[in-house]
């Protein structure tokens, strides 16, 4: 059965970036699957940092790809089975582009948008504990698996992260390396760079 998972917005001040995670911060539940037979829609969203393409169940936000190649068409047609089905009238994909440019604008430093993920138990946990890593913060991958109640796992937490499909919104630019390099991200350094240094205090 497919259920949402939402992250609340909560517009905050800015707080300085840290390799400390927040002690406080509590691990909920997975996200949830879509549904095995269910539709992949997908549109396209001009960003501050170039086109993304975006995918939906029709309901749920199940996809943030920061490029449009035929690498990242290629991972969706392995993850879901089919090539995504365009369509760019979706509440969801303009709730999403809206969001996302508030984001990139300074204005908007939490995401209030209904998500599902497909994956593994344990990446949906990882990509979950994502989640509660606070706008402006770092974690690595050690602290970042004992978030989970798993320290010994950071390798598996590692390759966990790389695969989280609605990168910004699950924020695993956040996880950064012990000694501080942006290594492991998807999407490149550069990318991974430019939204950390949007995320640091002024």
């Amino acid at each position: 059965m497919t259920s949402q998972h939402t992250i609340r917005q909560q517009t905050t001040t800015r707080s300085t970036t840290t390799t400390e995670p927040d002690q406080t911060a509590s691990i909920g539940g997975p996200l949830e699957l879509p549904i095995a037979s269910a539709p992949v829609y997908s549109t396209v969203l001009d960003t501050e940092l170039g086109p993304m393409l975006a995918t939906s169940d029709g309901i749920h936000l199940t996809g943030v790809y920061l490029d449009v190649s035929e690498a990242t068409i290629q991972r969706l047609h392995k993850a879901f089975g089919a090539e995504p089905t365009p369509n760019d009238e979706l509440e969801i994909f303009t709730r999403t582009g809206t969001q996302l440019g508030e984001y990139f604008a300074g204005e908007r430093t939490q995401f209030d948008l209904m998500l599902a993920a497909r994956g593994t138990e344990f990446q949906r946990s990882v990509w979950q504990a994502l989640t509660e890593i606070p706008y402006g913060r770092t974690v690595g991958y050690g602290q970042l698996a004992a978030m989970l109640g798993r320290p010994s796992a950071a390798r598996a937490v590692g390759a966990a992260n790389g695969k989280n499909p609605i990168s910004i919104i699950v924020p695993c630019h956040r996880v950064i390396g012990a000694d501080g390099s942006l290594t492991g991200y998807a999407w490149g350094e550069v990318k991974k760079r430019h939204l950390l240094t949007l995320e640091t205090p002024t």
